[in-house]
């Protein structure tokens, strides 16, 4: 597996106050016209929105002029819960049939930690809210599955420092929370791991993109196999990281 670099596909817009310092983080799903794309911007007051851009290539965007979710009653949506107030971050797009699944946190005052929340959209017009989705505890980096598997919602997410496997029946209370993949003490990915992207399913099992963190905080990107009938059993995992910061916008 290699990895070609072609530049970046989104920069801050001045004009835009919501998005002036800051654009990163985007999660992504294509369907099959379009690549739809959901990123986090910060502006003035160091407030996180989403920001949303579509591309027909994947790499020239258009985007809208204004926030597609924002912590405050303007522009297009408000808060549904109180927990929602600081901002958003992380947004990771599954499709499953006709609808988009985003999984998203929610920031808060540092001693609360985050919390993953979750909503759906067909048209990233109109969107239903689920809200907090698992234990209210620190959790983040979550990534659904685009099938059922056994009849079941699946889902990766990440308690500090290991990826945890859940299943679920409707989306909203998900239940067999086991660890799947942990740290290597010496390796890059020595200090904490999580889910980079929803797993892509291939003739060898359920290929899943993460990020590994070392001692000195510097993020890579690996990849894993897992089981098609079995998520929760790890198949193969690289020794080496696919990507590493090189560039000055990856730093």
């Amino acid at each position: 597996m290699k990895v070609e670099r072609l530049g970046v596909i989104l920069k801050p817009i001045k004009e835009h106050k919501w998005e002036s310092l800051a654009v990163f983080n985007p999660g992504a799903s294509y369907d099959g016209k379009y690549v739809h794309l959901i990123y986090r911007a910060i502006g003035k007051g160091n407030i996180s929105v989403f920001g949303y851009a579509k591309s027909r290539d994947g790499i020239n965007f258009r985007r809208m002029k204004k926030p597609l979710l924002v912590p405050k009653p303007k522009p297009k949506f408000r808060p549904r819960h109180r927990y929602e107030f600081k901002g958003y971050e992380d947004a990771r797009i599954t499709k499953i049939d006709e609808t988009y699944y985003i999984t998203y946190v929610h920031t808060m005052p540092e001693w609360w930690g985050a919390r993953t929340c979750l909503c759906s959209t067909r048209d990233f017009k109109n969107f239903k809210f689920y809200g907090i989705i698992l234990p209210e505890i620190d959790d983040k980096d979550v990534v659904l599955f685009p099938e059922k598997i056994k009849d079941k919602f699946v889902l990766f997410h990440r308690i500090k420092p290991s990826i945890w496997i859940a299943y679920s029946d409707n989306l909203k209370h998900w239940k067999g929370h086991q660890i799947v993949m942990t740290p290597r003490k010496t390796k890059w990915d020595c200090a904490y791991i999580g889910p980079a992207a929803p797993p892509l399913k291939t003739n060898k099992g359920w290929l899943l993109f993460y990020h590994g963190v070392d001692f000195d905080k510097v993020y890579r990107v690996g990849f894993a196999v897992f089981d098609l009938e079995n998520p929760s059993k790890l198949l193969y995992r690289s020794d080496e990281p696919l990507m590493e910061p090189e560039s000055y916008e990856e730093l």
